[in-house]
């Protein structure tokens, strides 16, 4: 699975916008957010383009403008940010994996395509703003972070 830029960006900025929100702090700017995290301030403008078409931030206008989350850290999960800025979690082909057919030794293919969709949606929709900004992961997550090889390239 690659991870893009944008999605990266995008949960960073967005985990500031939550800590904000934790602090009971105003609206930060786009510079403000690209600077905490030192990425391109021209990116994360595009990037705060489809959250904020997503719901998932608020603009405010004036001197002390800036952005908010659109509802509170607890209720956006990865998933939605990744959604958001990226699309789907998993494509086969430009295809979404239930879509997706083969024939001959092949033709079981999808039911792994499915499931890696569905273990994608456990970790990235089972963990919230809050949960990663507090490092309060769930308990899946943090087996599958104590599996034996999780932490090695293959």
């Amino acid at each position: 699975m690659d991870i893009s830029a944008r999605v990266d960006y995008a949960v960073r900025a967005m985990l500031i916008l939550s800590d904000a929100e934790a602090e009971g702090s105003g609206p930060i700017s786009i510079d403000s957010l690209a600077t905490r995290q030192d990425l391109p301030r021209k990116f994360l403008e595009a990037i705060f383009a489809d959250l904020r078409r997503a719901g998932l931030v608020l603009s405010r206008r004036g001197a002390r403008g800036g952005y908010v989350l659109g509802r509170p850290g607890e209720e956006i999960s990865v998933g939605d940010v990744f959604r958001a800025v990226d699309g789907p979690l998993a494509e086969v082909r430009g295809l979404r994996p239930h879509e997706t057919e083969y024939q001959g030794v092949a033709a079981h293919l999808p039911s792994l395509w499915v499931a890696v969709r569905a273990s994608l949606r456990e970790v990235l929709d089972g963990t919230s703003l809050e949960a990663l900004r507090t490092g309060d992961l769930s308990e899946r997550v943090r087996q599958l972070l104590t599996a034996p090889d999780a932490w090695q390239n293959r």
